[in-house]
């Protein structure tokens, strides 16, 4: 069962390992969420470094050049090695590349194959007798060269310490799916709703791979509407056609919490986003957030961030 709240690693590192001709897209896919979940979280839990087997240069499929560092068998040991490249998949299966990759997965925790990174990965060895995916364009080949991997048509596959992924927009879901089993629900949902535009749906279309419930998505939505005036759980039951017992318990197994526990932090965390990007007064944002004054919306912010927003605002610039 999903958990809201979860105590934090102390750090998640991760290499990532690009080969010629990889996408950017999938790059940026898996570190972006990365990044957005430290600035959530307020400290660098996950830690990363860019590398490639001779270092240097490496150019992407859109000709973007990437700089990295040269990856050696010495490197200090990582929580995960991401391995990703592009359609050269089968010019870059040498022996001494798969030599090297092999060399570089046993020093990680969990070995990932992003995008047709599993392709090399599966030639290194390394998906023997797992269950695995990859990139569509290159599954039936994938399949045929590698009969001994259970291939199957998924977003990700995750089977122990062997993780593969489909593409770059799949890649975006896996970073939000281990984001939620490393920091808990709450950072997640947090994550996925900054990659969206404000007149989206609060928490995309991603969010169906992670959460089965269409009564709890649609419950998310209303939420997020209604931040101004929050709904007592009666009310958005009623709104949803549903009884309190069914939404708590799809809440709580979706996401590992109750209802209430999630509409207060979304009330909290457009607190923080207003505190932090717009020039509105305590007073004022204290209204649009449904708190009837700011010593209560305070006090609640420090709970839960762990600062009051004043400080925060200081802190941040604004």
């Amino acid at each position: 069962m999903p958990k809201w709240t979860i105590k934090l690693p102390d750090v998640v590192r991760i290499d990532v390992l690009l080969f010629d001709g990889f996408s950017n897209h999938c790059l940026a896919n898996t570190l972006e969420p990365y990044r957005a979940a430290n600035t959530i979280i307020g400290r660098h839990i996950y830690q990363w470094r860019l590398f490639s087997l001779p270092g240097g240069l490496v150019r992407s499929s859109s000709n973007m050049l990437v700089q990295t560092d040269p990856a050696t068998a010495d490197q200090p040991p990582c929580d995960f090695i991401m391995v990703t490249s592009g359609y050269r998949h089968k010019k870059l299966s040498t022996s001494e590349n798969l030599s090297k990759l092999r060399a570089l997965c046993s020093n990680a925790r969990c070995v990932v194959g992003l995008d047709t990174g599993a392709w090399l990965l599966a030639a290194a060895g390394q998906l023997d007798g797992r269950k695995a995916t990859i990139h569509s364009d290159v599954f039936d080949s994938f399949t045929e060269t590698f009969a001994h991997i259970d291939a199957r048509k998924d977003r990700y596959i995750i089977d122990r310490d062997r993780i593969t992924c489909g593409g770059a927009m799949a890649s975006f879901d896996l970073a939000l799916h281990l984001i939620g089993h490393q920091c808990g629900e709450g950072v997640r949902l947090d994550v996925a709703a900054l990659f969206l535009h404000e007149t989206s749906q609060p928490f995309g279309d991603m969010e169906k791979e992670s959460i089965r419930s269409k009564l709890v998505l649609r419950a998310l939505v209303i939420m997020d509407q209604n931040i101004e005036d929050p709904l007592t759980i009666p009310d958005m039951a009623d709104r949803l056609g549903s009884s309190v017992k069914n939404l708590h318990r799809r809440f709580v197994e979706n996401l590992g919490t109750t209802p209430g526990k999630v509409y207060r932090y979304r009330r909290l965390v457009a607190v923080r986003s207003l505190v932090e990007n717009t020039d509105l007064s305590i007073a004022e944002i204290t209204t649009r957030c449904g708190y009837e004054n700011a010593s209560a919306m305070t006090r609640a912010f420090k709970q839960q961030f762990k600062i009051t927003p004043v400080a925060l605002r200081i802190s941040s610039g604004n």
